[in-house]
């Protein structure tokens, strides 16, 4: 079996929430405070037997109207469905352990669990009495604290709610939740043989030679442990023999002190005697690491991260010993299952895919039955499957969930390329609170320092800036787009270049790309057309998903934009630029009005400058002004090398905000399409 679903209500940041899960490995992702860390404690609540089941004020959802709490007192409830997994046999352990609790009786078969936190019965009177008159929320729910709080009690009903039984405790006690917070002393955990994780695990791989022998029947695996035991004790009798022999003499005078003491009051002595098992010896073995040159030191000299890897691999190792049958008996464990939180503190990237990969290794060895991670980093969700993530997402207090890998249940092509695209880099989409995307690297390069020019900081409200690397927008809004049910639902910009393209209206002719100054200038002998990646999603068309781009009449790419909005700004002429000195004149020109002509004469011979002088002169719609910014910015676009020019800009426009209201700042016009986009983003 496995766990299929939880549903949440009033728990925390879930007001009422139902979540899915895989049989198998389930990694939980979000940006911060979108609920990862609540949803394993609220796993634990129902299947954490030792976990402590008393709640606080705080666990409540606030996300409650005053209307509500004096209408009835706030309650948490946690319901957890488990299910029959795919190969899993009729008569298993798993189907007897959840025997009482079943709701579904034919295959596959789903058995429910439910954790409550609420206020009995016979104190609703007295409580809406409490509230009657309350006028504002937050006294509202200082009087839930002070009086009725310590009046909560808190039950797992196995079965239907409606019946009332309560989940037997021995059948609860069947599951092995181990659940390891991101902030963990893993050398008070497992350094000493004192711990009772490193005992446990050591005494169940004492003598495995034995205990792994399938030659050998039980009585005559219990007979050789016997033995060796028998053969350990004696040898301790001889040793502890040994050191009462030697303190032989200084036990007198050490007990000279005890009868001048009184301590040997009606003739009792004190005196010394012992003896030692070899599970109680445990406690003087402490973990090593051995190099292979030969040196040993201490685990505690060891970083935190190699020291978080040991002690996973020894949780494991406890929770295969806690699941024994053959070791344990009837007390054995029949679920393990393992919630780790952000198993990347203290790992680097390569660790971090090798911790994966051993999760994963334990999974198939049955070592663990389910596994939940949640984590924040990319190098971990590049390493899984889109089937594999869950992803949380908090907005004004709701929290919405989303499945990658079933948003693309018609569209497989569009699910490889995702999954092929998201590595380290990209998959910071699925953290980020909300997200532009864009074509190119320039965008990306300098799209967060254009924001600073507005006045806004996109990392203060949680933006990523992804590259999609071209028009390939349509493949990763499968993954965000709201009217999906299994889509994660977060406010995507997307920001597509016009490109406008032209080609002749002959047989076996192919568009190319034209100014935007040629477009529909020629309709007679060529047929036009922009990006139709902008008629998308349009602005409003779409709940979460817009798209920005340029003027329709004067733009085409980014570069050309930048240009078309600052046709003087001399600090964009990069040291990677071809045509240097002339774009500095054309743009020295522009600033003192000089006539069209004047700019004409500048271009160098050559069958592009004929193109641009041509379409310039035959457009007879556009303005001289248009014309002479026009001019400049196909002269700019075709002097640029895209790579080595967006490095160089990005520190070139960060260097001038960063004198802003200083001496040397010179004004920058951010493009109309590139402030709709940030506005709409942030609002």
């Amino acid at each position: 079996m496995y766990i299929f679903k939880v549903k949440i209500e009033k728990y925390r940041n879930f007001r009422e929430k139902e979540i899915t899960f895989n049989d198998g490995v389930n990694v939980i992702i979000g940006h911060n405070n979108a609920g990862k860390t609540n949803l394993i404690n609220a796993l634990a609540l129902v299947l954490n037997s030792s976990g402590k089941k008393r709640l606080e004020i705080h666990d409540f959802n606030k996300n409650t109207s005053l209307e509500e709490l004096k209408e009835n007192p706030p309650r948490i409830r946690i319901c957890i469905t488990l299910k029959q997994s795919e190969n899993e046999e009729l008569h298993s352990d798993d189907l007897v352990t959840v025997a009482n609790w079943l709701i579904k009786l034919e295959e596959p078969y789903e058995a429910l669990l439910t954790y409550e936190f609420y206020l009995p019965e016979k104190e609703t009177e007295k409580y809406i009495r409490a509230l009657s008159n309350v006028t504002d929320k937050e006294k509202a729910w200082k009087i839930v604290q002070q009086d009725f709080l310590r009046l909560y009690v808190n039950k797992i009903w196995g079965g239907n709610v409606t019946n009332q039984n309560i989940a037997d405790n021995e059948s609860m006690q069947k599951f092995d939740f181990q659940f390891l917070d991101a902030i963990r002393d893993v050398e008070r955990d497992m350094l000493s043989g004192r711990n009772t994780l490193l005992r446990d695990v050591l005494d169940f791989y004492m003598d495995y030679d034995i205990k792994s022998d399938r030659t050998l029947t039980e009585e005559q695996k219990t007979e050789k442990i016997k033995l060796k035991k028998q053969t350990f004790s004696d040898g301790a009798d001889s040793l502890i023999l040994d050191l009462i022999k030697r303190m032989e003499l200084g036990k007198g005078h050490i007990l000279s002190y005890a009868k001048d003491t009184g301590a040997s009051f009606n003739k009792a002595n004190p005196s010394f005697d012992g003896s030692i098992s070899d599970v109680e010896m445990f406690s003087a073995l402490k973990l090593i690491v051995e190099y292979e040159i030969g040196i040993k030191i201490p685990a505690t000299h060891n970083g935190l991260g190699y020291n978080n890897l040991i002690f996973m691999s020894l949780l494991l190792s406890k929770m295969q010993v806690s699941s024994d049958g053959n070791y344990l008996g009837s007390n054995a464990k029949v679920f393990p299952v393992l919630a780790i939180e952000e198993p990347e503190a203290h790992l680097h990237p390569a660790m971090q895919h090798q911790f994966l990969k051993f999760l994963l290794k334990n999974k198939e060895e049955k070592k663990v039955r389910q596994i939940f991670v949640s984590t924040h980093s990319t190098h971990i969700t590049s390493s899984v499957s889109l089937d594999e993530m869950i992803c949380l997402h908090n907005e004004n207090g709701e929290t919405s969930v989303g499945y990658p890998g079933k948003v693309f249940q018609k569209n497989e092509k569009s699910k490889k390329y995702v999954q092929r695209f998201l590595d380290a880099t990209k998959s910071d989409m699925l953290f980020a609170q909300k997200v532009i995307l864009v074509e190119g690297l320039a965008e990306q390069l300098l799209f967060s320092t254009l924001a600073r020019y507005e006045g806004f900081s996109l990392e203060e409200n949680h933006v990523a800036i992804v590259n999609v690397g071209g028009r390939f927008f349509d493949h990763f809004l499968n993954l965000f787009s709201s009217t999906n049910p299994y889509s994660i639902n977060k406010k995507i910009a997307c920001i597509t270049d016009r490109d406008p393209e032209r080609k002749e209206k002959k047989n076996g002719a192919s568009y190319s790309k034209c100014y935007p100054f040629e477009y529909g200038v020629q309709e007679d002998k060529y047929d036009y057309k922009h990006n139709p990646s902008y008629s998308l999603f349009p602005e409003k068309g779409h709940p979460n998903i817009s798209f920005f781009s340029q003027d329709e009449k004067e733009g085409t790419t980014f570069e050309y934009d930048l240009i078309l909005h600052n046709p003087s700004f001399e600090l964009l002429v990069t040291e990677s630029m071809k045509n240097q000195e002339e774009l500095k004149t054309m743009m020295k020109l522009y600033k003192s009005g000089a006539e069209l002509e004047a700019f004409k004469g500048l271009l160098r011979v050559s069958k592009e400058n004929e193109r641009i002088l041509q379409g310039i002169s035959s457009n007879t719609t556009w303005s001289i002004d248009e014309k002479k910014r026009a001019l400049i910015a196909s002269r700019y676009l075709n002097s640029i090398g895209k790579g080595e020019n967006a490095l160089e800009l990005a520190y070139i426009l960060t260097d001038n905000i960063n004198k802003k209201g200083k001496d040397g700042y010179q004004e920058f016009v951010v493009p109309h399409y590139i402030k709709e986009a940030i506005t709409w983003v942030l609002k």
